[in-house]
């Protein structure tokens, strides 16, 4: 006769939910985490998303696009290879130190729960955030997306030879191209002015234009640098400057806040600029598909495919991030948008040199041109 105790029944719960709890650890799948530092919304991480799911569908680690599309809208999936995980800390909309840091802390603790084999750093405030809380670990770590500088966050010894756990990906900049761009399909243009908000991938952007500057490198004489969170006076800065300089560099507008500290939509930044801004911009890649005028793109889609590339020499080639050099892609496409030039009266020709061109300004619906 069978006897069944409440001793027996206690151990077989355990049993079960311990082996619940170690069903993807005991799958011998790779468990691959990515912070993101933006939002789902935002333009960027869309190209950044598209590159990891196309990178990730080559090297067999997706098995279908099906899988792609799951991942892209539920953040998670699981593959016959890999379990992909992926967080947002939303720095654009929130800002603060204090809130990323509280950000950065939720992140890790989801993390430790998660245990990854490899992590994924989207963009600077990921690396530094996130960054310092796996230096020296035994997990690799690859970023994409740092602007300009890969040692900055002390992540790396150097670009050549990272020294440490982490390697990855960054961004190059390509402003002299975009205002080379700019001189072309504008050639009346002489001056320009820096706008962007206060954050950290803005404040990159824009000390590096003014270093630029101060080296005699770029086409045009650098007037003056507006960079604020302060959704009203970087629109009364930039009334003023348009009457003083003949073109505009957009660093970044997606940090802007409101009198009462706020974020304000990008959509809301972009409709009152193509209704208050008549002079012409250069700007980066992403900005172009959302309504500006030209850039050379500094690819998302290329930034963070190269990532993923890098993840599989580690994982499948066992490299070594230490001895890793990080890297940077080609420039993408020179870009320009057909609605923002024909809004300024800027005809385009087939001689410019433009390789894309985007069609309407959606960040901008509704707004009066």
């Amino acid at each position: 006769m069978l006897r069944i105790t409440w001793g027996c029944i206690g151990i077989c719960l355990s049993l079960i939910i311990a082996g619940s709890g170690d069903a993807h650890a005991s799958s011998g799948k790779i468990k691959i985490l990515i912070v993101s530092s933006y939002h789902r919304e935002y333009v960027w991480s869309q190209d950044t998303n598209k590159g990891f799911c196309a990178a990730m569908l080559k090297f067999g680690y997706f098995d279908n696009q099906a899988q792609a599309d799951a991942y892209t809208r539920n953040d998670v999936v699981e593959t016959s290879r890999v379990i992909v995980k992926k967080l947002w800390m939303d720095a654009k909309r929130k800002g603060s130190r204090l809130e990323l840091e509280n950000t950065a802390r939720a992140c890790y603790q989801d993390a430790k729960k998660f245990q990854p084999d490899l992590i994924f750093l989207g963009d600077d405030e990921a690396g530094e955030y996130i960054g310092k809380l796996y230096l020296d670990t035994k997990t690799p770590v690859i970023f994409w997306g740092f602007n300009d500088n890969p040692v900055k966050y002390g992540l790396v010894d150097s670009a050549e030879r990272p020294g440490h756990n982490v390697t990855g990906v960054y961004q190059s900049g390509y402003y002299l191209e975009s205002l080379d761009l700019l001189r072309t399909i504008a050639p009346a243009v002489k001056t320009f002015a820096i706008l962007s908000d206060e954050t950290v991938s803005g404040r990159t952007h824009y000390k590096s234009l003014e270093y630029l500057a101060l080296q005699g490198s770029l086409p045009f004489k650098l007037v003056d640098t507006i960079a604020t969170n302060d959704f009203a006076t970087w629109k009364n800065k930039a009334l003023e400057l348009q009457k003083r300089v003949h073109a505009f560099y957009v660093v970044q507008f997606s940090g802007l806040k409101d009198a009462e500290g706020n974020a304000v939509p990008s959509k809301e930044v972009a409709a009152w600029y193509f209704k208050n801004i008549s002079i012409p911009e250069a700007t980066r890649g992403h900005f172009v598909k959302e309504g500006l005028l030209c850039a050379a793109d500094d690819s998302g889609y290329k930034q963070a495919y190269e990532a993923v590339s890098m993840a599989r020499d580690i994982l499948a080639k066992k490299a070594d991030p230490a001895t890793c050099p990080t890297r940077t892609p080609s420039r993408g496409a020179l870009m320009v948008n057909r609605e923002r030039a024909k809004a300024l009266g800027i005809s385009l020709t087939t001689d410019m040199g433009i390789e894309e061109y985007f069609n309407d300004n959606p960040l901008a619906a509704g707004a009066a041109r």
